[in-house]
């Protein structure tokens, strides 16, 4: 018998003498880090809510109960059942039963009332028919991508089964040395923007801490070096990803054409977003006429191995790590992740992209954590001068730039991230023309945008407190103003658009490295009554940052290998402030707000002035630690 074949009976043992004489434990198993306990007596589970509080505190393991197939009610009857039990008002669409699990997933609009306080309706629905109910929200916008995702693993539902029951035995293995160190190894975004990666090692552990490109270039993280995937994909343990932002998620999918085959560790709306961006991903590079270096089936293969987990939630990925994710504050599901290693032995912090103050969108950063001793720290606005202006004056700002350019009958062409910067924007525009401090005019919105703001709308509870209140109200969702109107006609409708009257035009790509920037360039570049607003952080070797240093000729590419020049007569703006990442105030706060402080900053993603200037500060401010990376150095902690 295998050490977590004992380990499981052992388990089922225990949970069998801390249970009632009448409830009884057919099965114990792991599925990823949950420990799944199989019952003929669901209903009793039902009835006292404590009694899997006080396992998951005894064992202190996440735990989920599940009914054998042979004691559920008939779908027919239970359907009936559950209309009965949940309210009207809750909106309940779809219905799924799952007899090899004993669940039934209930989409709804409300999920808040098919959950009922505390729990209490889910409690009330496995007492009356036995099935488990695991609740979805219905999108008030439809999103293609949350419809797919969903569909995909509904179909996919067996063999992510297996994948989640060979990934629990992994994870809660037998412990293989008996020595203790920790090491970080930085495989890119080392006094650079983009290509994010790195190595966390112990003893028994190699977990990959998020994988993207670099825009404007092809450079991509050293994984095949050694100490990353040089002894193979598969002797990672687990990749954890921050949020889906291409320049920490693009090569995700990579690591599956190189043989990976295990458990992707982030948020769920991560999740949805990380395959929205790497389809695109994909269909702008065979638009460019460019080689992608994977192939779709390899995105759903990440769907697939993807273990969603909340923020807040203590997550066992291996015999000596444990995961925490944190509200980041950058984008939508965007995550701080802290890593427990060992029993107390160590902690280290990789903070990904944060924004440390509230935002339209979002609630600041989170920086409260038990232990920190090692911070991995983002440093994209580190420079000594990197002062964003203040949100309100930056909203203002564009406030201003939008009426003079209307007045000259003009259009604002707003380069921006499909996801975030651009529902930043929208909110502030909503809020404007419902105010009277610009005129109403459309404003239209191209690329993925629509998309990715119909997944915001999909989860809520990941946006700031009073917006999500607004989401959950029938007629107060901003982002279903009248005004926004979604670009789908494709070259046809951008002609009328720039042939027409005053507007608003928000456009991927944000760095204008490609997508259907390039072509509001060609329509509206010679236009010197337009205005080009740059609100985004615009990296080095970019077409966005040359123009926003002056470049007015471009070069344009067709796509089947013709190029031509573009001269820009419109007129260029920056305006600070909207970025999702925090200037050097909000970087500098978020590491004097952390208590205790860490002994050991390195600082990383960011150009070499910035990583350089932000260690140099929190060295002489704080008296900590502090180190500016290169790619490919590795740092033994303990």
């Amino acid at each position: 018998m295998s050490t977590v074949d004992q380990q499981l009976d052992d388990l089922q043992a225990t949970i069998t003498d801390e249970l009632p004489a009448d409830v009884s434990v057919s099965d114990v198993t792991y599925e990823g880090p949950r420990l799944v306990v199989y019952t003929r007596d669901p209903k009793a589970f039902a009835r006292d809510g404590d009694l899997v509080r006080n396992l998951a505190g005894t064992l202190r393991k996440r735990i989920t109960v599940r009914p054998d197939p042979d004691v559920l009610t008939d779908p027919r009857e239970a359907r009936e059942t559950i209309r009965e039990v949940v309210p009207d008002a809750a909106g309940v669409s779809e219905l799924d039963f799952h007899e090899d699990t004993g669940e039934v997933i209930v989409e709804a609009a409300k999920p808040g009332m098919v959950i009922g306080r505390r729990g209490s309706t889910l409690r009330e629905i496995t007492r009356e028919i036995g099935w488990t109910p695991e609740v979805v929200r219905t999108p008030p916008i439809e999103s293609a991508t949350v419809s797919n995702v969903r569909s995909f693993l509904k179909q996919e539902r067996e063999e992510r089964r297996d994948i989640l029951e060979r990934i629990g035995r992994q994870i809660h293995r037998k412990k293989l040395s008996e020595e203790e160190w920790v090491r970080v190894t930085t495989l890119g975004c080392c006094r650079e923007v983009g290509r994010a990666s790195f190595l966390l090692s112990t003893p028994d552990t190699r977990v990959l801490i998020d994988c993207g490109d670099k825009p404007g270039s092809d450079d991509v993280p050293y994984l095949q070096v050694p100490e990353a995937l040089g002894s193979g994909a598969n002797s990672l343990d687990a990749v954890v990803l921050t949020h889906a932002h291409l320049d920490h998620s693009a090569l995700v999918p990579l690591l599956f054409k190189y043989g990976y085959d295990g458990p992707i560790y982030t948020t769920e709306p991560t999740r949805d977003l990380m395959g929205l961006l790497q389809l695109d991903y994909l269909d702008v590079a065979a638009k460019e006429g460019r080689s992608p270096p994977y192939e779709s089936s390899m995105v759903r293969e990440t769907i697939k191995h993807t273990i969603p987990i909340e923020y807040g939630d203590v997550t066992d990925i291996a015999p000596d790590v444990k995961l925490t994710l944190h509200n980041a504050g950058h984008i939508l599901g965007s995550a701080v992740a802290h890593f427990h290693i060992g029993n107390g032995l160590y902690n280290v912090c990789f903070s990904g992209d944060v924004h440390y103050d509230d935002t339209r969108l979002f609630n600041g950063a989170t920086n409260d954590f038990p232990r920190v001793e090692t911070l991995v720290m983002e440093s994209t606005y580190g420079g000594r001068n990197d002062y964003q202006t203040d949100q309100a004056d930056s909203e203002r700002r564009l406030i201003e730039v939008i009426n003079r350019t209307h007045d000259r009958g003009g259009k604002v062409l707003i380069p921006a991230f499909a996801v975030g910067r651009s529902q930043e924007i929208m909110l502030v525009l909503e809020e404007a023309m419902r105010e009277g401090t610009i005129p109403e005019m459309p404003v239209h919105l191209d690329g993925m945008i629509w998309e990715a703001t119909a997944i915001h709308t999909t989860y809520p509870e990941y946006l700031r407190d009073d917006l999500r209140d607004r989401i959950f109200r029938d007629d107060g969702n901003p982002f279903l103003a009248p005004q926004f109107n979604h670009i789908d006609e494709g070259e046809d409708e951008r002609r009328d658009v720039a042939d027409g009257d005053p507007a608003v035009i928000l456009s991927t790509s944000g760095m204008v490295t490609g997508g259907p920037i390039m072509s509001w360039l060609e329509h509206l570049g010679g236009d010197p009554d337009s205005t080009m607003t740059f609100v985004g952080y615009q990296a080095q070797g970019t077409l966005g940052r040359r123009i926003q240093n002056g470049w007015d000729e471009i070069p344009m590419n067709n796509g089947r290998g013709r190029s031509n020049t573009l001269n820009l007569n419109l007129n260029v703006e920056t305006v600070d402030g909207f970025s999702g990442h925090a200037d050097r105030q909000g970087l500098e706060n978020f590491v004097k707000t952390m208590n205790p402080r860490p002994e050991k900053v390195l600082c990383v993603h960011g150009d070499e002035s910035s990583v350089q200037d932000l260690s140099s500060a929190l060295y002489h401010d704080y008296n900590m630690r502090t180190f500016a990376p290169k790619n490919l150095e590795t740092f033994r902690f303990k």
